[in-house]
């Protein structure tokens, strides 16, 4: 096993000396891109110069792109299903053309999470929202759910603790004894506003998760049963990079007698987390995550791969989060976007690694493809204390180590040699939050204050609200359960422990329960009208919580445990209380949200909270206690204990021993064994849950969920020359960081929307009509739900708003329905956008949407590679506007039609001419980057490509 690599390069090139890939110069990253490289080698798809290349990655790097073969692939089910459904249509296709469906299947290893179909219905704070079935499936369910949604008051259902007549009971809160066992934690019967036990609130979400995503889940299993290498991983189990870390996680392959090291790519960007386990992985779009599901390598520019030096400790009042956007920060202002980051130095020794994975985690958020902490002892014990197999685990030691791909704190040979070296002291970073709208613009807590004022004062812009100054100490008084308040601005309506990125680390969920601890004993609260609530990533997370004895006191609080997957952080939040809607409009309020995630775009979490800050657990609770952000924490208290005695952050806040302390002793071996059965077993729902085994999936003509794309419609077995654009018109006119966000549909689907009328239409209630992320398995929901974000702003229109002008018509129109107009008369489109074009979140509904839409072409200053990737692979094309130039300094409008024709020997880089409606010509690049892009685009993407592979 061991002597593999070895052997394959000598046998593969003779004269080559095989201990230049041990030499130690190479980035550890690099190393294990240069492992599957030699292994995979074909002289096809994986050719001899492409080993040299990574070879001579010194010399090389940032100049050719290479090949690589993940592992396995991961698949999360908002993205994941769009994949399944292209797998399924892709069969169908195959079919038609004369070839085998049967053949169309995962040549990888290939694990689904339905982790991002959670909704809070019910929950301490959300009482008065009744359930919301989700397009009808509620009703059909059957044995899945014995809920049914009525508008006049149900009967209880038999639930455990609401016997009788609930007419006598009082609404409101269990005043009871605070227990220190989970199963007396209070919450409300949303029925009949009498308490429940608080695994109820867990359950009863599974449940009507279950019954609002039945169509969903049955596909998913038809997958799971039909393609081979598919394994679902049920609802109620955890996130998708989160059970990727704790379960999923192979640290080193064994495949026909060979050792390789594990290796991932999947459709969430956050499959970064696992670097800080030593495994390299990264997100990519749903159409590359299906080529390397079919045998086919993800294509990359062989990267710098810039050393990220640590050294120092930091201060016992930073948590991990702290270091997290501390260097988000720092390596966002360096530059280091379309490069890997490699972590080397004495302080690496000195973080956890659930601190590695919490910065792994965190990587897209200033733009690198991956940060990589390679294998060392730290990573030993942690796989050691987490229950991993020890004879495995020696295997895998002495394998890393026989490959120097293991990191050992003190090595004679000396590190790796960088693209660039940064240089971060761990003692210099300081607590920090991260908004008000974007996860890269950081706050010191000790500068809160200030920063919030200063945010009013300024321009609306990525920081600034523009309120006069007349108008900044302004307040509405609102009357809630039967008790007056009064909202202002900063006030913290929205508090939310989520599940990405923070859960994973138990130090700062211990922190923030320990915190909690600390405020309930001073007799500190929480306001009830603020929407608070706590979504783990995993059972882990609850199990430490409950077992530490502080999950009541979070639960005093009001942060109930509503379920597991994403929820607040995608925009799945219930709706806030009434009141505190009517006040907020009243007063032109800029009310805030504070949550423990990686994304704070504007109106991401709810559109009526403008401002939304990134913190660390501890600092959630500590926010939603003081009620506001406009508060300084070091001479402002957060409340009074029953003396009158002032409360301040210093006096309730754990210190790191006995974080650290609670931590040994509540993440044990135990927890680890139990979460893995849990998820091995299954539940009773998903096991019982029928679903098709046919070789073709039987497609429901009247699904709204489940839907056969059009992306195959005009397939043929040979692809057409490159036809021209001609005469197309500017759908859009943006400008700088349009995100992935504002392109592609997410959250709940809008009454007023093209998406809504097509479900309407349908006879869907705005009560069934789900979430877009629920709905990504039909390709007709989407389109329409292309560009509908509120905060896209158009030039065009100069203002945000999800609409367009259909320039023959000069009608205001949704974008949707100015594209269909286009459409009908046989109009081509193209977009027109400034810098950074699809950056955030890889998202291939970013690049399926416009397509869909009717978009040919995309002319923008620069595009975030990823998103670029995503439009080449659905066919199309990426111009970019030629060095110092833009829309603006060429004089273009946007009202003009544009025309341009491809050379038949189309090329990477290549120049190409357009010319207006006005006469103007300029020219533009072809943002292709290699001869595969450019084969693909000729296709008409990688499906039809793949497809035809099969015919």
């Amino acid at each position: 096993y061991l002597m593999y690599d070895f052997k394959f390069l000598y046998l593969t090139y003779g004269n080559m000396n095989p201990y230049t890939f041990f030499n130690g110069a190479l980035p550890y990253s690099i190393r294990v891109l240069l492992e599957a490289a030699v292994r995979n080698c074909d002289g096809f798809l994986m050719k001899k110069e492409d080993v040299m290349n990574i070879l001579d990655w010194k010399t090389k790097q940032s100049s050719v792109e290479v090949p690589f073969f993940p592992a396995r692939v991961l698949l999360q089910d908002f993205t994941g299903i769009p994949a399944m459904v292209d797998f399924a249509a892709m069969r169908e296709a195959v079919k038609i053309l004369g070839g085998d469906p049967r053949r169309v299947h995962p040549a990888r290893p290939t694990d689904l999470t339905v982790d991002h179909s959670l909704q809070i219905d019910f929950s301490k704070c959300a009482i008065q929202n009744a359930p919301n079935p989700g397009g009808g499936d509620l009703q059909k369910a059957g044995k899945l759910s014995p809920l049914r949604v009525q508008p006049k008051k149900l009967p209880c259902r038999g639930q455990t603790t609401c016997r009788g007549s609930c007419d006598s009971g009082e609404p409101g809160r269990n005043s009871g004894k605070l227990s220190s066992q989970i199963e007396n934690t209070p919450i409300l019967c949303p029925f009949h506003l009498q308490p429940v036990p608080e695994p109820e609130t867990v359950l009863k979400n599974q449940e009507v998760e279950f019954g609002r995503n039945r169509e969903r889940l049955q596909f998913f299993k038809w997958s799971s049963r039909v393609f081979k290498n598919v394994a679902v991983i049920p609802p109620g189990t955890g996130m998708a990079h989160q059970v990727n870390l704790e379960y999923l996680s192979r640290m080193v392959f064994e495949e026909d007698n060979l050792l390789f090291p594990d290796s991932v790519v999947g459709t969430d960007s956050h499959i970064t987390m696992v670097n800080g386990l030593g495994i390299l992985g990264w997100g990519v779009g749903g159409i590359e995550t299906e080529a390397v599901m079919l045998g086919l390598p993800v294509s990359l520019t062989l990267p710098e791969v810039v050393g990220c030096e640590l050294s120092g400790s930091s201060n016992p009042f930073v948590t991990s989060i702290d270091v997290v956007l501390g260097i988000t920060k720092h390596l966002r202002q360096v530059g280091v976007a379309g490069k890997f980051v490699e972590f080397f130095g004495s302080g690496v020794s000195q973080l956890s690694i659930v601190d590695r994975t919490t910065i792994a985690n965190m990587c897209p958020e200033y733009g690198a493809i991956l940060s990589f902490f390679p294998v060392d002892n730290v990573t030993l014990k942690h796989l050691e204390h987490t229950g991993f197999d020890k004879a495995k685990l020696k295997s895998v030691e002495t394998y890393l180590k026989a490959v120097k791909l293991f990191r050992h704190d003190q090595d004679n040979s000396g590190e790796p040699t960088y693209s660039q070296v940064i240089r971060i002291h761990l003692n210099s970073i300081v607590p920090s939050v991260s908004g008000p709208k974007r996860p890269q613009d950081r706050v010191a807590v000790t500068d809160m204050k200030r920063d919030f004022q200063a945010c009013l004062n300024e321009k609306v812009g990525f920081k600034g609200f523009q309120i006069a100054a007349e108008k900044q100490k302004d307040y509405v008084c609102i009357r809630y359960e039967g008790s007056e308040y009064t909202l202002s601005h900063g006030s913290v309506v929205l508090a939310a422990v989520t599940s990405c990125t923070n859960n994973c680390n138990p130090s700062v969920m211990l922190a923030a329960g320990l915190l909690a601890k600390k405020a309930v004993d001073a007799g500190l609260h929480v306001k009830p009208y603020i929407r608070t609530s706590l979504s783990p990533g995993s059972g882990m997370v609850t199990h430490y919580l409950s077992s530490s004895g502080v999950l009541p006191y979070l639960s005093k609080l009001g942060f109930e445990i509503v379920g597991y997957g994403c929820s607040t952080c995608v925009g799945n939040t219930a709706p806030l209380p009434e009141a505190v809607l009517n006040a907020v409009k009243q007063g032109d309020l800029v009310t805030c949200g504070v949550l423990s995630g990686n994304k704070n775009f504007e109106g991401r979490l709810c559109d009526c909270v403008r401002a939304n800050y990134l913190a660390s657990p501890p600092l959630v609770v500590a926010y939603a206690i003081a009620g506001t952000v406009n508060i300084d924490f070091q001479t402002e208290p957060l409340g009074t204990d029953p003396t009158g005695r002032s409360i301040y952050l210093q006096d309730i806040w754990p210190s790191r021993e006995e974080v650290h302390q609670m931590e040994e002793e509540r993440v044990v071996l135990s927890m680890f064994k139990v979460l893995k059965e849990k998820m091995e077993m299954g539940n009773k729902r998903w096991n019982s849950l029928e679903a098709p085994d046919s070789v073709l999936f039987p497609w429901d003509l009247k699904s709204t969920y489940i839907r056969c794309p059009s992306f195959f419609d005009k397939l043929v077995s040979i692809p057409v020359a490159l036809r021209p654009i001609e005469n197309a018109h500017v759908l859009l006119y943006l400008g700088d960081s349009v995100t992935t966000d504002h392109i592609s549909p997410a959250g709940s689907i809008a009454r007023s929307s093209a998406a809504a009328k097509y479900l309407t239409n349908r006879g869907l209630t705005p009560r069934e009509f789900n979430s877009y992320g629920a709905r990504r398995g039909n390709d007709a929901v989407m389109t329409r739900g292309t560009f509908a974000n509120i905060k896209l702003f158009n030039k065009f229109l100069g203002k945000p708003a999800p609409k367009t002008i259909h320039f023959p018509s000069g009608q205001t129109l949704d974008v949707f329905e100015a594209a269909e107009l286009y459409q009908k008369d046989g109009v081509p489109l193209i977009i027109l956008a400034g810098k950074k074009y699809g950056s955030g979140n890889s998202r291939d509904w970013a690049a399926k949407g416009p397509y869909l839409l009717g978009v040919k072409a995309v002319l923008a200053e620069s595009y975030e590679k990823i998103h670029k990737d995503h439009l080449i692979g659905i066919g199309i094309v990426p111009l970019q506007f030629l060095p110092g130039e833009n829309a603006e300094s060429l004089g273009l409008s946007g009202r003009e039609t544009f025309s341009l024709t491809f050379p038949e020997e189309l090329s990477p880089g290549l120049t190409l001419s357009i010319k207006t409606s006005t006469g103007k010509v300029f020219s533009v690049i072809a943002a292709f980057e290699n001869d595969v892009e450019v084969t693909l685009y000729r296709h008409g993407g990688l499906l039809n490509f793949v497809a035809r592979k099969f015919s």
